[in-house]
């Protein structure tokens, strides 16, 4: 008697967009690696910008398709750490670090080691049921992504014709690991993933001029565009933290007010 053959498992190819999204990203940062090394440094800056930009939608497209996984998680944090953790370092160490011999190239391993741990303590806490559902709009320290933009934040001066921190590498070391620092830090971040909100109907044409005018500005001034998007980025950590402070109180009150109710009853 013939055994019956299985029917082999099928799976959309939509459900596969997301994961190829992120290996795309991951060719972008090895590819910025290959362009440093050949001292095209715009474009490989444009790299880990396109791959940011990918790692930023990859997982609402995940969520869009119903296409979340375990694999795709682990996958996603695997690439971060290569295009924010190693190749933003290596194209700095490249560009402006590299007369500094070692001391250079011990911050630089640095900042790949925390952002390791930052991925790693992200990871671990994603799932962590005890979270209050506020602590969804936070990132704790700052995420990967916009670490590694602003270890590479001082290209955009020189490519701006603004300023060229080259001349003081001891600079770029400091800044390089005081972004690692931010990293691990238990400092609050605005997370982009659940943003949310409503706006009144008559401001809406105000918003889409200030949306115009600035992807203007981006298309006309690039560099002197992303220079004001980083400090702007800059500019909120203090907002986050203010706003994280206020909710926590706000969420210890509730937290205390029902503990007095359940004792009354």
């Amino acid at each position: 008697m013939l055994k019956s053959r299985r029917k082999p498992r099928v799976l959309p190819i939509a459900k596969l967009i997301p994961n190829a999204m992120t290996l795309a990203a991951l060719a972008l940062g090895m590819t910025s690696i290959r362009l440093g090394l050949e001292a095209r440094y715009e474009t490989a800056f444009l790299c880990i910008l396109g791959a940011s930009f990918l790692d930023a939608i990859d997982g609402r497209i995940a969520r869009l398709l119903r296409a979340e996984s375990p694999i795709g998680a682990q996958l996603d944090s695997l690439a971060d750490f290569m295009n924010f953790g190693l190749a933003p370092p290596i194209l700095l160490y490249m560009w402006g670090i590299q007369d500094t011999s070692r001391v250079g190239w011990m911050a630089l391993v640095i900042f790949a080691a925390c952002c390791a741990l930052r991925l790693a303590r992200f990871n671990a806490d994603i799932e962590n049921p005890d979270n209050p559902a506020w602590t969804r709009e936070f990132f704790t320290g700052m995420p990967s992504p916009a670490a590694g933009l602003l270890a590479l934040a001082p290209f955009c001066l020189q490519f701006a014709s603004i300023f060229d921190l080259r001349q003081y590498p001891m600079v770029l070391i400091v800044l390089t690991l005081f972004w690692a620092m931010m990293m691990v830090s238990r400092v609050p971040t605005f997370s982009g993933k659940h943003i949310g909100g409503v706006i009144r109907r008559d401001y809406v044409p105000y918003v889409m001029i200030a949306v115009a005018f600035f992807a203007a500005g981006i298309f006309t001034f690039p560099w002197a565009g992303l220079l004001f998007l980083a400090f702007s980025y800059i500019g909120s950590l203090p907002f986050s933290w203010l706003r994280y402070r206020r909710l926590s109180k706000r969420s210890a009150a509730v937290a205390r007010n029902q503990d007095v109710e359940n004792t009354d009853l």
